[in-house]
């Protein structure tokens, strides 16, 4: 769970406790789709306001994820509060699903070439000795 949450109203907009929890639930689940070095130094930065167009209120809410070497920037403007959360909150695990693929193939990719050179080497040692 994402300890470090900071939410905060802009514009003369008060955060009420239940949305308060609603957004600590949502937003502190998305450690799961983090690698674990960046569990630990994750900071959320929640900023909510409320806007008017011309015919009727528009609820913005922006999330902004702090971790080490990455800031993750996800933000949804609709009719109800709530709602922008768990939009901002999708938009946010596709991010980091991104980021963390990414990161997992780099570090396949890595170990299958130290592999190989160490089978080939070990092989070449081992058969080498024997014949």
């Amino acid at each position: 769970m994402i300890s470090k949450i900071e939410i905060t109203g802009r514009k003369n907009y008060e955060v009420s406790d239940e949305l308060s929890k609603y957004i600590r639930a949502k937003i502190g689940k998305l450690d799961k789709y983090m690698n674990r070095h960046a569990r630990k130094t994750v900071f959320a930065e929640v900023k909510l306001a409320e806007g008017t167009s011309k015919t009727k209120n528009r609820n913005m809410c922006e999330v902004i994820l702090h971790m080490p070497g990455d800031r993750l920037t996800a933000s949804e403007s609709t009719i109800n509060m709530f709602a922008a959360v768990d939009i901002v909150e999708a938009k946010l695990k596709n991010q980091l699903r991104k980021v963390k693929d990414k990161s997992d193939k780099a570090k396949k990719a890595d170990r299958k070439g130290s592999f190989r050179r160490i089978r080939s080497m070990a092989s070449k040692d081992f058969w080498g000795s024997q014949n």
